[in-house]
Parts: C-alpha cells; sequence; structure tokens
C-alpha cells in the first residue's frame, strides 16, 4: 500500500510558477510510473504529466508542454511537477497518483492508477 501526500499549492498571478511536492509512504515507490492529474470544478479529472519509474521517461498533456516539468528523486520518494508560466485555466485540484500495473507504457487514464494522493488547490489570478 502507498501512501501520496501533495503539497505546493497555492495563489499565483497569471504568469507565476509553483511546484508541486508529493511524497510517498509504503509499498514500493521506486518501481512504480507516477502521474500527476487535475481537476476543476464541474470538471471530469484529466491527465497532466507522467514520469517512468526510472524518471528517464516522461509524457505530458499537450497544454502544459514546455510550461511543466515532472521529476521525481526516488532517495527523497518524492515527485515533482514544476509549473511555470501558469494561466488561469490551469487552475484546479491537482492530484499525484501511482500505476503499479508494471506496464512499460506511461498512461493518461485516470483508471489505470492505483493509489491517489488528497490533492492540493492550485489557484491563478488573472
Amino acid at each position: 500500500q502507498v501512501q501520496l501526500v501533495e503539497s505546493g499549492g497555492g495563489l499565483v498571478q497569471s504568469g507565476g510558477s509553483l511546484r508541486l511536492s508529493c511524497a510517498a509512504s509504503g509499498g514500493t515507490f521506486s518501481r512504480y510510473p507516477m502521474g500527476w492529474f487535475r481537476q476543476a470544478p464541474g470538471k471530469e479529472r484529466e491527465f497532466v504529466a507522467a514520469i517512468s519509474w526510472s524518471g528517464g521517461w516522461t509524457y505530458y498533456t499537450d497544454s502544459v508542454k514546455g510550461r511543466f516539468t515532472i521529476s521525481r528523486d526516488v532517495a527523497k520518494r518524492t515527485v515533482y511537477l514544476q509549473m511555470n508560466s501558469l494561466k488561469p485555466e490551469d487552475m484546479a485540484v491537482y492530484y499525484c497518483a501511482a500505476d503499479r500495473r508494471g506496464a512499460s507504457d506511461l498512461s493518461a487514464r485516470p483508471s489505470d492508477y492505483d493509489y491517489w494522493g488528497q490533492g492540493t488547490q492550485v489557484t491563478v489570478s488573472s
């Protein structure tokens, strides 16, 4: 069983930056691909970014490419999401998740992720 706790959310002006962290405890964190998702009020949860267990392979949704960077520190059991050039449309609750399928691909489907954090709010003012 893996427990995930997100932090780093907050209020930022449009064009600003935030770095989200996701700390993992329990389970074999180092072997799981990890993902970040977000959910805005009244909308479905959507994929943001994913990273392989080694950290060598990443995958982003088109709307954040060039602005967001996902990374992981295996020793610290933490995954990060660096968010630059934030826009009002990035405002949402952000969740990290762990994929224990053991597959070779990185998934954008929430249903492929088994463990989820409680989320952290990101608010972007225009």
